[in-house]
């Protein structure tokens, strides 16, 4: 029996307020998608790494110099423990189940895990999505608003078309395809996250329909090929406003664009630079340090 390769968690303790940068340069430093779980009781974030590679002495110290140049941008880091440990993969496995549960959306779209025995109501569509060394689960308060607009947002009966920018593991296409959205397309700059995504569209036997590529939103043609009924951004702030002319330019006149991934006090700058090409609030969310909204053209 072929035995398998040691798999190590790479850990960080701090905020949600760092969270993004901390998963960011975690997952550059090691080569993977880091996943990041949120402790509502103790108000810290914990973001990791899973890997089965061989990890360098240096490795400590250079997560460490990675901590203090976000701290040096005036984000607060939290404790900033770091974290590695060898885990047996059972565990690993078993210890994601304790906080990945079935999330209802409306009364039409079920997300739950390949384990969950909970039953869809009558004509709500499914998504079933498992934790893996990297994913997105739809728990987090950005996606969950993005997949609640998703489902405000389908009028069945009529074709709708849908983008996902940034589309991690794929979870928002793949709802979007449930429900009826067609073309539904999606990218992201992270070639793991493609594969990923492709592997969960295929899990979701909706692979026919959505081919997650590779994408970097910085290199969007300002005049694109085709415009879109809905538009889902779920990135960092800056990225956004940044990129606000190309992805404004892919939705239609009548569309909604989501924008998410957004921290609260960041949201108001936001929305300004979207106001700037044409694009007007009309709902928005907050929850814990984050803030999520919905535009359409004026």
């Amino acid at each position: 029996m072929k035995k398998q390769k040691t798999l190590w968690r790479i850990s960080v303790a701090t905020t949600l307020e760092a969270e993004d940068a901390v998963s960011e340069m975690l997952g550059t430093l090691l080569g993977a998608a880091a996943s990041a779980y949120f402790d509502v009781e103790a108000r810290t974030s914990c973001v990791s790494v899973f890997s089965q590679k061989i990890l360098p002495r240096t490795i400590r110290p250079e997560i460490f110099s990675g901590l203090k140049r976000i701290e040096s941008f005036g984000l607060n880091l939290g404790s900033g423990k770091i974290t590695i440990a060898k885990v047996k993969r059972e565990d690993w496995a078993e210890s994601w189940k304790r906080h990945f549960h079935p999330q209802e959306i409306g009364g039409a779209l079920l997300v739950k895990p390949s384990w969950s025995k909970k039953r869809p109501r009558k004509n709500q569509a499914v998504v079933i999505l498992d934790p893996g060394l990297s994913f997105g689960t739809g728990q987090h308060p950005t996606t969950s608003f993005c997949l609640n607009e998703i489902v405000r947002c389908r009028n069945n009966g009529i074709r709708q078309t849908f983008l996902d920018i940034g589309a991690g593991s794929g979870i928002l296409a793949i709802a979007a395809a449930k429900l009826g959205y067609a073309p539904v397309h999606a990218f992201d700059f992270d070639p793991e996250a493609v594969r990923i995504a492709r592997e969960n569209a295929r899990k979701n036997k909706v692979d026919a329909r959505l081919k997650p590529t590779r994408g970097d939103v910085t290199k969007l043609p300002l005049k694109p090929a085709r415009q879109y009924d809905l538009v889902c951004a779920n990135l960092i702030s800056n990225l956004l406003i940044a990129e606000r002319r190309r992805i404004a330019n892919r939705l239609k006149l009548g569309g909604t664009l989501v924008l998410a991934g957004i921290l609260a006090a960041e949201f108001a700058e936001v929305e300004r630079a979207f106001a700037d090409v044409g694009l007007k609030l009309v709902a928005s969310r907050v929850e814990n340090e984050w803030c999520s909204g919905s535009f359409c053209f004026v």
